[in-house]
């Protein structure tokens, strides 16, 4: 079964054409997920004259392939998030994440978008053989930050009837590209132009405005919002405090009612999540995700999706048949906060990066405060999420997360996956050493070889295959290419070099 998500089938902006010559405007934003949307959305809420502009299709990316969990606590454990950045930061963190869902809310409910807003009870509950001391350090550090949050003992599923829990009320969930269908046309109608197909390149800050540059146009600005899952603004500093991890999401049927509609995720590491989607008649979608891993560091994506499922059926035991299943990646960041903000060293251009696991109400937030600061006011969160920060406390994962790339680097000295390209089968691709260069091959199905350097385009890391996605994945800062070269994941801009087969 290809990726493919359960959300895929809504094209969320399908007019959207390519940029074809020189635009002007107020504010233009690089990228169209939840955070460059809902950027347009409130900028344009301010009067701004806004332009969007994705790769590839609008909201193509990896918002498409999100779990729809809006939790207003850290994904990483409120506990974490107390012990790197403080007391006060983190209940600066909850209340800014709390106002993401709020502020999702009130736009479904205004533009009577039909997106199934819901707000549910969350539950933290104990993973198989996991102690239950996480829990009750949990339950002070969430009590702490003025969350509320309720000590129990059993969830609904199979098996946990004497784990260990946490319930959280009011979070929620929703079906995202029926939201950003629904915001998409709102930001439409109110002027905002969308332009797909049309890779940034450059971004070019010079005097008082911005220049985006494509292969068939320029957008200048005054202002640019870089709300790509990784920026494309900053070369360097910023991407030494991310680290990419891969996550993958299976999708079944379910008969209505047989699960509370609710959301469950446990403490294992990495953990597991649940939660459903209404379907239609009488049938649901249960989706259940987790198996984590460093983005490249594993091509093993089937093993991982039947692990998901033996694990669900377990604990879910009148689960029906697999309808999707999809694999997504997240900007794990030093210390559980996204970079919002101005970019260090730049006077008009501004990020939104950095999701951490919640890429739903960090892009959100990153709407709200980076419409905030461009229109020259103060704003309570801009510290918290400010991209130039390094926390001192943070330092363990700073120094964990930037190993990757010193070890990535040593893979040119090693031996190639395969001593020729005549080894290469099918519809695979491989590292293939010829004399001093690792070169990247894929052969597809009608045996033509697609042969490229194995560097990636933006700090030069060597490339891993993904054949779940049928790309190649770098380790160190989460770009992506397709078979062809092309970028289809930030940071990298640039294609591959192709060498001749």
């Amino acid at each position: 079964m290809a990726s493919k998500s359960l959300w895929m089938d809504i094209d969320v902006m399908p007019a959207a054409g390519a940029l074809d010559g020189d635009k002007n405007c107020d504010v233009a934003v690089v990228g169209s997920g939840i955070a460059g949307i809902s950027t347009a959305y409130e900028l344009s809420q301010r009067g701004l004259s806004v332009i969007v502009i994705d790769r590839k299709r609008i909201c193509g990316g990896m918002t498409a392939r999100t779990s729809a969990h809006l939790a207003p606590l850290c994904d990483d454990l409120m506990s974490e998030f107390t012990k790197i950045r403080g007391s006060a930061a983190a209940r600066l963190f909850y209340e800014s994440q709390a106002a993401a869902v709020d502020r999702i809310e009130a736009i479904q409910e205004s533009e009577g978008i039909d997106c199934d807003f819901r707000r549910l009870d969350g539950y933290l509950f104990q993973g198989r053989d996991m102690p239950a001391d996480v829990i009750d350090r949990e339950l002070e550090a969430v009590r702490a930050v003025g969350a509320a949050v309720h000590r129990l003992v059993g969830v609904p599923l199979d098996g946990c009837e004497k784990r260990h829990v946490l319930r959280y009320p009011r979070q929620a969930t929703f079906h995202p590209l029926k939201y950003l269908a629904g915001v998409a046309k709102t930001c439409h109608d109110r002027g905002v132009t969308f332009f797909a197909d049309s890779p940034v390149l450059e971004v070019i800050e010079k005097g008082d405005s911005v220049a985006l540059k494509t292969a068939r146009g320029t957008i200048r600005a005054a202002h640019a919002v870089i709300a790509t899952n990784s920026s494309i603004a900053d070369r360097f500093a910023i991407h030494t405090k991310t680290a990419p991890y891969r996550t993958y999401v299976v999708t079944f049927e379910i008969a209505r009612g047989m699960v509370p509609d609710a959301l469950f995720w446990d403490t294992e590491d990495p953990y597991h999540y649940v939660r459903l989607q209404p379907g239609g008649g009488r049938l649901d979608y249960v989706l259940v995700g987790g198996e984590d891993h460093k983005s490249g560091e594993a091509d093993d994506a089937n093993n991982r999706l039947a692990r998901l499922q033996a694990w669900a059926r377990e604990l879910i035991p009148n689960l029906g048949a697999v309808t999707h299943q999809w694999s997504g990646q997240v900007l794990d960041t030093v210390d559980y906060a996204g970079f919002i903000g101005r970019d260090p060293g730049s006077e008009r251009v501004y990020v939104a990066m950095g999701d951490s696991g919640q890429g739903l109400t960090h892009g959100a937030v990153g709407a709200m405060l980076n419409a905030a600061l461009i229109s020259g006011e103060q704003h309570p969160w801009a510290d918290l999420y400010a991209p130039g920060r390094t926390p001192l406390k943070s330092a363990k994962n700073f120094l964990t997360e930037n190993i990757t790339p010193l070890k990535n680097l040593s893979e040119y000295l090693a031996p190639g996956e395969l001593s020729s390209l005549d080894e290469l089968e099918t519809g695979r691709g491989a590292i293939v050493r010829r004399g001093l260069q690792k070169v990247a091959a894929y052969r597809d199905e009608k045996g033509e070889l697609h042969v490229h350097s194995a560097a990636c385009t933006h700090l030069g890391c060597h490339l891993h295959w993904n054949s779940f996605e049928t790309c190649w994945d770098c380790p160190c800062h989460g770009s992506m290419f397709d078979v062809r070269g092309q970028p289809i994941s930030a940071p990298a801009t640039a294609a591959l070099a192709k060498i001749e087969s």
